[in-house]
């Protein structure tokens, strides 16, 4: 089966003895046959690698240029059996009475060409200049080696017809640290996969600039990067190589060698050739340096075919189960920090431009209101405004919970703001008494909130569903917020992707900070604030409304007062769609694809794939019949990559045909 746009590749580091041509091809078989067994499609080999980087003055003598050639010949025998990918390994070259340091880019025994280094370092303990011709300087386009007849220079990208979206371009070492490097050309010219053959020796703070380099070219040429550079056989001379090898995608490194190995290493990682042209579609200015003068070359295309290779039961990359949660404990914080104090700056200058108003907001004790308050109180503070200028409400209705109005009571008296309890039972009630609703059946003749909420208490789990029921409610929260001041909205980036809000109620706010912050992150943000920005009785109520079951408090509590709704329960787990959520915003993933990565992230194991099934196509039914409710939400801070601001980042029809998408959901099954 495909791989759904995956692209295994390796930077392989042999063993190497400087010289020994016959050797270092022999070592560099042995990983391309380990390669073969891990189905990589691109092995990529340092500079020089068939004769060693430290030859110096030996690079002249016909004796090692012979035997350079004579091992590639080996090589290319020899791979046509144990190969069946691209490989790129490292030679000097004899053409046009130069010698040049170069890249053979070879499928099976046949060569696809050969690339020359385009900038030659010369000085402190580099001497290339002294060994190699720079690429601009040779005369031929073509040369003969290995029996073949081959196109030379740096003017060639090696396009696959069978791996769409697979398109190479390779430089040497040097060549990215150039201000314009070749990749950069190449990338801009069509290339989507990049490789660098390197000789980078070990000096103090070199290994993580060099991981700052290959990250960042990767994100400026929007590609993938496969980094490799020469090992501990080197000379040692006068310095050092630590045989560092990287494999980096769209600005990150997806994995990285130790460097210092004294055996053959092979790194292999998959690139997800789906995100390098997603990120090319959307980022339009990428697309636009097509017309910068130096920028747009005309390059010679070189086509190949590979084997397609067999979807992989793991994948050579990590999947994150929360993308929008970074799991490393020192990030995490970092990334709490930042957004919160975000939020603040987006809310500041709001009040700022508006007067610094009285503001009004619903504090229910769950997650979401609980963030949205913290923000607000910091907010105050930081324009220099009393928090007694904020009207905080809670209004307690049939399904909220002794835990959840006592945590909101305590917030609101602790955090010094001027708070309000209204129970809105009874104006519910009037409401549906004008709209001749009987909620599940029950007349409301004679009836008062408090006996209306001990009958619906006795009803069975399944006759529990009454939209009006619940939507009058939320909107007479939202009537009473926006009568009392500037409405603080409270509603997260989850619960827009699922049109889990009333329209025109929870979904209505005059700024809302939350916008754009997906549920599994709220919780980690209030559990932050608690630790970094609250302390004693605060930072206890906010640990406890961290551990509360997230409900939307609509329907009638249990006999014991304990929440009866459960919105996971009902929706699937806020956990899964903000996995699906990401996927299918910031990488454009389609159903089947998002998912393959759903069990990639261990999700099946604490969920059936029928389950995952299932949860996925609520959330492209949710998703798709929602729009209209994200087509007039109102202004709020974006934070991450993904958010769903009509005004920004998400366009769509609200009446857009989910057919196809369901369609791809409803065969997932077939396919894996």
């Amino acid at each position: 089966m495909p791989m759904l746009s995956f692209l295994r590749v390796a930077a392989a580091v042999p063993e190497l003895r400087v010289a020994d041509c016959r050797f270092n091809a022999e070592r560099t078989l042995d990983l391309l046959r380990d390669a073969e067994e891990r189905g990589v499609r691109v092995a990529v080999f340092p500079e020089c690698g068939l004769t060693g980087y430290t030859c110096h003055d030996l690079f002249h003598q016909p004796t090692l240029l012979r035997s350079a050639e004579n091992a590639l010949e080996t090589l290319l025998s020899a791979a046509d059996m144990c190969f069946s990918g691209v490989g790129i390994v490292g030679l000097p070259l004899s053409l046009d009475g130069m010698v040049f340091n170069c890249a053979a880019v070879f499928r099976g025994g046949k060569l696809l060409g050969i690339v020359p280094k385009t900038y030659l370092p010369n000085y402190k303990e580099f001497y290339d200049a002294r060994y190699f011709a720079p690429a601009r300087n040779a005369l031929s386009h073509t040369m003969t080696l290995a029996g073949q007849t081959v196109p030379f220079g740096t003017d060639l990208l090696f396009e696959c017809d069978t791996s769409p979206g697979f398109v190479l371009g390779v430089e040497i070492c040097e060549d990215v640290w150039m201000p314009v490097a070749p990749s950069a050309i190449q990338a801009v010219n069509g290339a989507t996969v990049l490789a660098n053959l390197s000789a980078s020796n070990e000096a103090i703070g070199k290994a993580a600039y060099r991981r700052q380099l290959v990250a960042g070219q990767s994100g400026r040429c929007v590609a993938g990067y496969i980094y490799a550079s020469s090992g501990v056989g080197e000379s040692t001379t006068d310095i050092v190589f630590g045989g560092h090898a990287m494999i980096a995608e769209n600005g990150s490194i997806l994995s990285e060698s130790p460097r210092f190995q004294r055996t053959g290493q092979l790194l292999v990682a998959d690139l997800d050739l789906q995100h390098i042209e997603r990120d090319r579609h959307v980022g339009t200015t990428f697309n636009e340096s097509h017309s910068e003068p130096g920028l747009k070359r005309s390059f010679r295309r070189v086509r190949f075919s590979i084997p397609n290779a067999e979807r992989p039961d793991v994948l050579a990359r990590t999947t994150d189960a929360h993308p929008f949660v970074p799991s490393d404990p020192a990030t995490l914080r970092e990334r709490c920090e930042e957004i919160f104090h975000t939020q603040v700056a987006g809310l500041a200058k709001r009040l700022e431009h508006i007067g610094k108003p009285n503001v009004s907001i619903g504090v229910s004790g769950g997650l979401d209101s609980t963030l949205a308050l913290l923000v607000l109180c910091k907010t105050l503070d930081a324009i220099g405004a009393p928090r007694a200028k904020i009207l905080a409400l809670t209004m307690p209705g049939f399904g909220t919970t002794r835990r959840t109005k006592g945590n909101a009571q305590s917030l609101m008296a602790l955090l010094g703001t001027t708070a309000r309890e209204t129970d809105i039972r009874e104006m519910c009630m009037q409401q549906m008494r004008a709209l001749g609703h009987s909620p599940f059946g029950i007349s409301l003749v004679g009836e008062t909130g408090e006996s209306l909420g001990e009958k619906l208490r006795m009803l069975p789990a399944e006759r529990r569903h009454d939209l009006v029921f619940e939507n009058v409610q939320a909107r007479m929260r939202t009537s009473l917020l926006m009568n009392s001041g500037f409405t603080i909205g409270t509603g997260d980036l989850s619960e827009l992707a699922l049109g889990w809000c009333t329209y025109n109620a929870d979904h209505m706010s005059m700024y809302n900070p939350n916008v754009s912050i997906p549920k599994t992150l709220v919780k980690f943000l209030v559990r932050w604030a608690a630790e970094n920005e609250f302390d004693g009785d605060v930072r206890a109520t906010l640990l406890d409304v961290v551990d509360t079951e997230i409900s939307p408090e609509l329907l009638p509590t249990a006999a014991d007062g304990s929440i009866a709704q459960s919105t996971e329960a009902t929706i699937g787990p806020y956990e899964l769609h903000d996995f699906f959520l990401y996927h299918f915003l910031r990488w454009v993933s389609p159903p089947d694809k998002i998912f393959y990565l759903a069990k990639q992230a261990k999700f099946d194991r604490a969920w059936t794939p029928a389950e995952i099934q299932k949860w996925l196509r609520m959330f492209v039914t949710r998703f798709f019949s929602s729009q209209f409710k994200r087509s007039c939400l109102p202004d709020g801070p974006k934070v991450g990559s993904v958010s769903l601001s009509p005004r920004g980042d998400w366009r769509m029809p609200s009446d857009a045909a989910a057919l196809a998408w369901l369609e791809s959901v409803d065969h997932i099954q077939e396919i894996f």
